[in-house]
């Protein structure tokens, strides 16, 4: 195995905090699932923000607090312990590194697919770590037990927009993440704390650069570390208040093009914290690799379609070979090609 040298601090993108407007850190939607008129908030939420916050979910406690307890005792194992784990192609152990195409931030992360089964052998060689333990977290008991509960969250959510959209076929989302086929993956992304923040006169280190998620819908659960900003439509950045009882939900590129653009995948980044480290565990509800991702015709209504059809496998590939920040969509995008 190649272990990449670590690049130094100063080597990381920073970014100016004077673009962040303080002002707007509370406006993120929050819908409360139990609601009667939770139905039209979220397709609003996703019409404006593409992002929101879910409270009163039925994902137990639980399992949250088992799969993050499980989540830290691995990362807090030697650096030297957990590249044994990796490198991460695609799945494993990462550091550092995002993606293949020079992108890296102040992060490393366990990738795992939800829905077949992950060989954990390789984390066995981690000897600061219970056996019994990498047992439960990569062989799918406490990772199980929690996306099992946040993928249902996330069949409800997109079952709830269809509704909202006046789709008659209500699964018209869900069902792509049902599919035993649907390429669905979990994602742990830990930052450690970054005390060399003040080097960087205020301003911060990235953990992870700004980007879009490429699936339909990405299910965020974080500790309570800030660090997590989206970006409006008036080119602002903004903070999201963390919250480690409930969910954040992004819309994703593919269901942006599914909704031809009436719901928009919202850019996002994670900034570093100079005292405190920050866990984060994403759900990314994927559709199976041959399936066909086009804008719904019951939503065109004699619109002109924004995007050229395509496979999840094609878009998926032409996203691997993209820079993080990039604009994947614009390659399937029918203006751009016309």
């Amino acid at each position: 195995m190649v272990v990449l040298t670590t690049p130094s601090i100063d080597h990381f993108p920073i970014v100016d905090n004077s673009f962040i407007d303080p002002s707007l850190f509370n406006d993120v939607p929050i819908i409360d699932l139990s609601e009667p008129d939770s139905i039209n908030l979220i397709v609003k939420a996703c019409e404006e923000f593409g992002f929101f916050k879910v409270i009163n979910h039925d994902v137990p406690m639980e399992f949250i607090s088992k799969l993050e307890s499980e989540a830290n005792k691995f990362f807090s194992s030697p650096l030297s312990e957990k590249l044994k784990a990796g490198p991460a192609e695609p799945f494993g152990y990462g550091n550092k590194q995002i993606g293949p195409n020079g992108d890296i931030g102040w992060v490393e992360h366990i990738l795992v697919p939800t829905n077949s089964e992950f060989n954990y052998q390789k984390f066995a060689s981690i000897s600061s770590l219970n056996p019994d333990n990498i047992r439960d977290f990569y062989c799918r008991a406490a990772v199980n037990d929690y996306v099992t509960e946040v993928k249902k969250m996330a069949c409800e959510v997109l079952e709830m927009l269809a509704e909202g959209l006046k789709i008659h076929q209500r699964n018209v989302f869900s069902k792509l993440l049902m599919d035993e086929k649907s390429d669905s993956v979990f994602r742990v992304n830990h930052y450690a704390s970054c005390s060399e923040i003040d080097e960087f006169n205020g301003n911060n280190v990235i953990g992870f650069g700004e980007h879009t998620d490429p699936q339909i819908i990405s299910i965020l659960r974080s500790n309570n570390t800030s660090g997590l900003q989206i970006l409006l439509k008036n080119g602002h950045w903004i903070s999201v208040p963390p919250d480690p009882i409930s969910f954040f939900i992004n819309v994703g590129d593919s269901l942006q093009v599914m909704t031809n653009g009436r719901f928009k995948s919202v850019k996002h980044r994670v900034l570093t914290n100079s005292v405190k480290s920050r866990l984060s565990m994403i759900y990314f509800g994927g559709p199976p690799l041959n399936e066909k991702i086009a804008p719904l015709p019951s939503l065109l209504e004699g619109k002109d379609s924004l995007y050229k059809e395509f496979t999840w496998l094609e878009y998926k590939k032409s996203a691997y070979k993209s820079k993080l920040a990039d604009n994947r969509l614009v390659m399937f995008e029918k203006m751009a090609n016309s």
